[in-house]
């Protein structure tokens, strides 16, 4: 049960935006930027990792619907996406993304467990220092979202089926796209302070 209003027909982060979408926007335009923007890192390999950051905060709604999203991208691959969640240095993924998803679950824990040994091992297998910097904020921007989803007790599905559709449709048509129109659709209640959000 959410601790405050918000829309029931929404779960996870998608009620929350609606209900604020002056916040909604930002969030929304840095994870377009981040895991559909031009990098060097595949789309599927973005959200591998943040993916693996939401399983290590343990957000439900977070690593499922960017688990599927990531499982859209790589093929319908959703058996190497529960690899990368339960052990990742034995998943088919590269070298490079094995020591950046090592970066990203130490900036997890605590940005400052982040060694210089850990970027080097990075470097010597072919990352850039725009896949660290990525790498090193997409972990830290989904230690935020999760928190966000978590702190507000938002309701978050168990349906695998729910997630695998929402993500196909994210992975085709992005995040900016795909929110605008629960955003545009919720609108009314949210601007009246969430006091019709729960009807």
């Amino acid at each position: 049960m959410p601790h405050i209003a918000l829309p029931p027909d929404l779960p996870g982060i998608r009620g929350a935006m609606a209900f604020r979408p002056e916040t909604a926007r930002p969030l929304n335009e840095l994870v377009e930027v981040l895991l559909t923007g031009p990098s060097t890192l595949s789309r599927g390999e973005r959200e591998l990792i943040a993916t693996y950051v939401s399983s290590r905060n343990c957000t439900h709604y977070c690593h499922s619907i960017h688990g599927a999203i990531a499982a859209a991208h790589l093929g319908g691959n959703e058996a190497l996406v529960k690899q990368v969640k339960t052990d990742f240095m034995q998943a088919a993924v590269s070298p490079k993304l094995k020591a950046l998803l090592t970066i990203a679950g130490k900036v997890q824990q605590d940005g400052k467990l982040v060694t210089t040994s850990d970027v080097e091992s990075a470097r010597s297998l072919g990352a850039t220092d725009l896949e660290i910097h990525d790498t090193v904020l997409i972990a830290a921007a989904f230690c935020m979202y999760n928190r966000y989803v978590d702190g507000l007790g938002t309701d978050q599905p168990d349906d695998e089926a729910l997630y695998r559709e929402r993500g196909k449709r994210v992975a085709r048509d992005g995040y900016v796209m795909v929110s605008a129109e629960y955003l545009a659709s919720h609108a009314g209640a949210a601007h009246n302070g969430g006091k019709d959000a729960a009807h």
